[in-house]
């Protein structure tokens, strides 16, 4: 274990030429990150993760009833074991073969059992009340770290000058106001990542896994190798978008269409211009070019950069969904369907609507009376935005 924890902690891989760890030690005069500290945000992402249940029971629930947010989840499937059995065991989504043999063998028509499936899988998703609370949650937070954020950034040079990220690194002092914007971060993520596994199963589950796998890597590293100083803009960026995102889908949960409208709006533009601009130009010039003139390249470097080039494609890739559900509302709202930026539902929405599967090769047989009642109701719809993310970081 001893050689294995020598060669994780090697110091040509985790510092620059000439740098131990031994010159990082804290003393009584300057204190510096230490490995150690982030153990602290394994038992304040659990207090958060708890904080979080209590905030949505006792806040955010009753803001919910405030809002007329009603608890009821989507329409529920009719009880039938055949079909149950299948859904858990074998396929929640079975194909053209399968629906036939199961129309012959319960004497429903397709159409039929297309619906339940489709009604089932949505008993699955979180009703439209769990989203909001999830969403007034996130809302509370985001907005708590930014402001914390900005206030503690615009007294640090490094705001107005990112070259001073690097000046003298990495023998550069951990003031206590800065190790706190850092733990309570990490934590946080720890938190979602833990309730990635507690809550429903989401149609992007992956792809937040890997967002919150990058952020928690990227926190942890730029903390041992102290690049708080740029860690701390990063995070920052990010956390003033979030507060829009998640303000964008309380609205949304609540039907305050125009409100929603206007948020979207605002975040997406923000979005954009924050994770295709501002980032490239500001972050990635500093940790590519400026510190490699300032400090040179060295293992941990070509590590760090790379885990924010992945988190840089991510937010490519989320720019590209908000820009084609902007422009598919653009449209719709031109052929006189929707309100141009009537964006309640995107592609990441976890709820199917009932033409989702109709429309299918089998869509044109007629349904037996007899076996769709209580069944021809549209399934309730609860849509999204989703992080950005969360989210992100």
């Amino acid at each position: 274990m001893a050689g294995v924890l020598a060669w994780f902690w090697n110091e040509r891989f985790w510092l620059p030429h000439n740098v131990t760890w031994a010159d990082l030690k804290s003393t009584e005069e300057a204190s510096f990150p230490q490995a150690e500290d982030l153990l602290l945000a394994a038992p304040l992402a659990f207090c958060l993760f708890l904080l979080r249940m209590l905030f949505e029971r006792f806040i955010a629930r009753p803001c919910a009833a405030g809002l007329r947010i009603q608890s009821s989840g989507p329409q529920r499937a009719t009880p039938n074991a055949i079909l149950e059995k299948v859904f858990t065991a074998i396929t929640k989504h079975p194909d053209e073969k399968r629906l036939e043999g199961l129309s012959k063998q319960l004497d429903w028509d397709v159409r039929s059992i297309q619906r339940w499936f489709r009604q089932r899988r949505n008993q699955e998703k979180p009703s439209t009340l769990t989203r909001f609370c999830e969403s007034m949650w996130r809302f509370t937070f985001y907005l708590y770290i930014f402001t914390y954020g900005l206030r503690f950034l615009k007294k640090t040079p490094w705001l107005w000058n990112t070259r001073e990220c690097w000046v003298n690194y990495p023998n550069q002092p951990l003031t206590v106001d800065l190790q706190y914007y850092y733990i309570v971060e990490l934590s946080f993520y720890l938190s979602l990542l833990l309730s990635q596994f507690t809550d429903m199963r989401r149609k992007d589950f992956l792809l937040m896994l890997l967002h919150h796998l990058a952020t928690i890597s990227l926190i942890s590293f730029s903390y041992v190798n102290n690049m708080v100083r740029v860690g701390t803009l990063l995070m920052c960026l990010h956390d003033a978008v979030d507060v829009l995102m998640e303000a964008a889908k309380m609205a949304n949960y609540a039907r305050c269409q125009t409100l929603c409208n206007f948020l979207f709006a605002m975040f997406s533009m923000f979005f954009i211009s924050s994770r295709l601009g501002v980032l490239p130009i500001w972050i990635l010039n500093t940790t590519l070019f400026e510190s490699w003139e300032m400090v040179g390249p060295y293992p941990s470097w070509w590590l760090f950069n790379l885990l924010l080039l992945l988190l840089q494609a991510l937010h490519s890739y989320w720019s590209y969904l908000i820009v084609k559900t902007a422009c598919r509302a653009v449209c719709r709202g031109r052929a006189g369907k929707w309100n141009p930026l009537n964006v309640s539902k995107d592609d990441r929405s976890d709820m199917e609507t009932s033409s989702d599967e109709e429309d299918g090769p089998m869509a044109n047989q007629k349904p037996h009376s007899s076996a769709t009642n209580g069944t021809n109701n549209k399934t309730h719809e609860a849509n999204g935005y989703g992080p950005c993310p969360e989210e992100h970081h």
